[in-house]
């Protein structure tokens, strides 16, 4: 059966992909090499629908990657293998259930005796294992994996988990090496290239995006700009946004669109219902920037703009009144700009900007794929801007090449793309049981005594108030309830105890919030909003309620409570590079107040230890 349409952004494997994976192997009978390539398509097929299940993260996982996972056993009665699917899940958003656990869930008693695919060896973001023992629970005796998990302190450790607990693992490329596997993996590779990006350049994947005219024009002499492409190419664009952790423009772009009365942008994904919202950039290094536009209504969207350091610091408070973050760099560059996207987390960002700023993306190697739409029309005029400025090629034979070029009419307009750098494939690098890290590689060995957690893929991760650790604790009535997370809980407890009837509605609606990422939106931004409706004493007792959700979080879950204490004698820092209160700030100016209350909760429960014997006392 072929396999269903690919949504956005999920491709057949490139040609540039064919890896050295599949040697020959030897000859088979026939009725057994026919049996086997059989099961070796069902394989396949599951496999590439799993990518495409995990292609349905795009956007709201981050930052973690796309996880699908498929379950499915062959029936007897049907030779329709998609009737096989007993159970699917993705990852729909950070400190929500896992997808081995939501597509064991909905497989139920069907899961026993199953096969699970899985698109990437799952990252441990509980820090209890839940993804292999949702899979143990439920029955499956087998699991496909496309990808060995390319972060290095997690690479191989979920397949040696279900290997341990008698669970065959087969893995592409190194168990299973025919040719069918070969689109399968490239499904797996592109699904998840922002992490593969992230971890091999340490920037996250970053897509440059424009429409031109026919004649390679963006706007016309004036700067006009509305609209080059239609309205179907519009709402491409709108999806891509909404795949994107992060959306940059130039400060030539927010000037012009914004006195030139054309189109003031706002830069958001419209399609978009609650969940995740992409933060919007601005990068001005004079931070010649106009005092009023949409881009500062972070109502609907986060605001950053990134510039040189002391530029302007008149506009910066102004802009920081309305809740526009502003973050200064020595020497404004690309660069720099993405190693800061990477140390807040981010998978994926899409550039929007003009060809100045572009080409000096792409100068920094910065921009890994491009997506360009082609108007039927043309706008002449020598001054006329185009997508991409000087780049300093004097020949032909200097041009970028694209790889894995691919076409798609949308109405009356093409949308081409392709990659500037080819995806980086780190499967073939296989530790043996003994080499798998037990620390993050990427904090220094230097600095063996400061442990650093924010990220929930972070070996340390739990310890992030967006970790999906339940606890329950008394809600606005006085009733127990069961917040998903520490951050419903924090974020609700703004407005706890208000006596106002839309106080009371916004902690429903962040207890309703289906991830941490919504209710910390939500909190954050009626508390901006609304700061009338926060409780007047919350600047004196956010801490205290802080630390009663995290001390409830670590005697729900008594494995928090090891890891906690695994680091006795070791700084913890929440490793946030904006939050200077509850974080450490980019370079150390922070308050780093979550990780002194873990500090406070680890000192107590070693002082019950060290009193009784008993961990459990301590909370």
């Amino acid at each position: 059966m072929p396999p269903s349409p690919r949504p956005l952004g999920v491709a057949p494997a490139p040609a540039s992909y064919s890896l050295n994976l599949f040697p020959r192997r030897r000859c088979l009978p026939a009725r057994h090499a026919v049996s086997m390539a059989a099961s070796h398509a069902h394989d396949a097929h599951f496999l590439r629908r799993a990518a495409d299940v995990a292609d349905r993260s795009a956007g709201l996982a981050s930052p973690h990657p796309n996880f699908g996972c498929v379950i499915a056993r062959p029936q007897l009665e049907t030779d329709d293998v998609e009737a096989w699917v007993v159970g699917e899940g993705y990852l729909y958003s950070q400190g929500t259930p896992c997808a081995e656990l939501l597509a064991a869930e909905e497989a139920g008693e069907h899961a026993r005796g199953a096969t699970a695919y899985l698109n990437l060896e799952p990252d441990d973001c509980y820090g209890n294992s839940t993804a292999v023992s949702s899979l143990v629970q439920a029955g499956v005796t087998r699991v496909v994996v496309g990808l060995r998990h390319p972060l290095k302190h997690l690479r191989g450790k979920a397949i040696q988990l279900l290997r341990h607990q008698g669970i065959q693992v087969d893995v592409v490329g190194e168990d299973l090496q025919s040719k069918l596997f070969k689109e399968a993996l490239g499904s797996c590779l592109i699904v998840n290239a922002p992490l593969l990006y992230r971890a091999a350049f340490h920037v996250p994947f970053s897509v440059l995006k424009y429409a031109m005219t026919a004649d390679g024009k963006i706007a016309a002499s004036t700067g006009h700009a509305s609209w080059v492409s239609g309205k179907a190419s519009r709402g491409r664009v709108f999806e891509l946004r909404g795949r994107s952790d992060a959306i940059i423009v130039g400060g030539n772009t927010v000037r012009l669109d914004t006195f030139t009365c054309v189109v003031d942008p706002r830069l958001t994904a419209r399609h978009v219902k609650g969940g995740h919202v992409p933060v919007r950039i601005v990068m001005s290094q004079s931070f010649n920037l106009p005092e009023e536009a949409n881009l500062w209504n972070v109502h609907d969207a986060y605001t950053i703009v990134a510039t040189q350091r002391g530029a302007r610091r008149d506009l910066q408070k102004k802009l920081a009144m309305k809740g526009v973050e502003v973050v200064e760099f020595e020497m404004l560059n690309p660069r720099d700009v993405m190693s800061y996207c990477y140390d807040r987390g981010y998978l994926s960002v899409l550039w929007e900007c003009g060809g100045t700023l572009a080409a000096s993306a792409i100068s920094a190697r910065v921009i890994h794929k491009v997506y360009a739409f082609f108007a039927p029309k043309i706008i002449g005029g020598v001054n006329a801007p185009t997508p991409v400025g000087e780049l300093g090629m004097k020949q032909m034979t200097q041009a970028i090449d694209l790889i894995d070029v691919s076409y798609e009419q949308v109405d009356r307009d093409m949308l081409m793309s392709g990659f500037l750098q080819p995806i980086p494939d780190l499967s073939p690098v296989i530790p043996s049981v003994d080499e798998i890290p037990s620390v993050d590689p990427e904090v220094s060995p230097y600095e063996t005594n400061i442990i650093s957690f924010y990220k929930t893929w972070d070996t340390f991760g739990a310890f992030a108030n967006f970790s999906p650790h339940p606890i329950s604790l008394p809600d606005e009535n006085g009733d127990c309830f069961t917040w998903p997370t520490v951050e419903h809980y924090y974020q609700a407890h703004k407005f706890v105890s208000v006596d106002n009837p839309q106080a009371r509605d916004i902690v429903q609606e962040i207890k309703q919030a289906r991830s941490p990422e919504e209710a910390a939106r939500i909190g954050r931004t009626r508390q901006r909003e609304l700061p009338e409706l926060v409780r007047s004493d919350w600047e004196s007792t956010k801490i205290d309620v802080m630390y009663k959700a995290i001390k409830c979080k670590f005697s729900t879950h008594p494995h928090l409570t090891e890891m906690l204490l695994s680091t006795a004698g070791s700084v913890l820092v929440e490793a946030s590079p904006h939050d200077l209160f509850w974080g450490g700030g980019r370079e150390g100016e922070g308050l780093n107040y979550l990780g002194r209350l873990l500090m406070q909760l680890r000192s107590e429960i070693l002082g019950t230890v060290q009193t009784t014997g008993k961990i459990e006392e301590s909370t």
